[in-house]
């Protein structure tokens, strides 16, 4: 006699016997850490589960690789709702870097300097009387900031306004022992820098024309701050 069995199969139950089981959680671990190294962006659930085999859990795999990476030299840090492998923050100063920055000075700056330079100890309104424009803070921050020039003595004029004087970092950059080295008038035209002959109505540079004698450029940077300066108010007594 035969026995006729009725045997009815669940769809679901057929998919997951064709399956490939799951790697095992160490496995995973692998994938995970593999992926947060190569990636240069954090990286989502969502993206490590469509990267990863059928079945795989990476929310679990990545607590795992969190915690084997505690007190390392990386960690593993959420960022958001992604995850991302970063530099341990005890350990950030060894991934600094000095880079020297090339600043490139603008004409007002290098004019104002230059200034500076000749007919220091200066006063702002000084420079610009010379410059006959009106000196941008911007101008005069910028070269303190190269320290390339410091604030000097308070001139004994109404206000006291502070001076300014050039730096030994401005000497030693441009080879200077002291500012009696900077060039002269016949120097800087005889390297082309200068006219042959300065504009009608204009200053010698440093006060001293072409014919004087160049020992008297000494006089235009004495000794040190103390050196008393020129009065600007007419009548004003000693």
């Amino acid at each position: 006699m035969d026995i006729q069995t009725n045997q009815t199969t669940d769809p679901k139950q057929l998919d997951t016997d064709t399956l490939f089981d799951a790697p095992p959680i160490a496995e995973q671990e692998r994938m995970v850490e593999a992926v947060l190294f190569a990636s240069a962006e954090p990286v989502t659930l969502r993206d490590l589960a469509a990267r990863m085999p059928h079945g795989c859990n990476p929310a679990q795999a990545i607590e795992h690789v969190r915690s084997r990476y505690e007190g390392r030299g990386v960690r593993v840090v959420n960022v958001g709702e992604a995850w991302a492998m970063r530099t341990a923050p005890d350990l950030g100063f060894l991934m600094e870097r000095e880079t020297v920055e090339q600043r490139k000075l603008s004409r007002a700056a290098i004019e104002t300097l230059a200034i500076i330079a000749y007919h220091q100890p200066i006063t702002r309104a000084e420079i610009e009387e010379i410059r006959g424009v009106s000196v941008a803070r911007g101008t005069i921050d910028q070269l303190l900031e190269m320290e390339w020039i410091r604030l000097g003595r308070r001139k004994m004029a109404p206000g006291r306004p502070v001076t300014f004087v050039v730096t030994p970092g401005f000497l030693d950059h441009f080879g200077l022992e002291s500012a009696r080295d900077l060039p002269g008038l016949k120097e800087l035209r005889s390297a082309g820098l200068l006219e042959s002959r300065p504009p009608p109505g204009a200053l010698p540079m440093g006060g001293r024309d072409e014919d004087e004698p160049d020992e008297e450029q000494a006089e235009l940077f004495p000794e040190g701050d103390s050196a008393p300066a020129a009065s600007d108010s007419p009548g004003e007594t000693p």
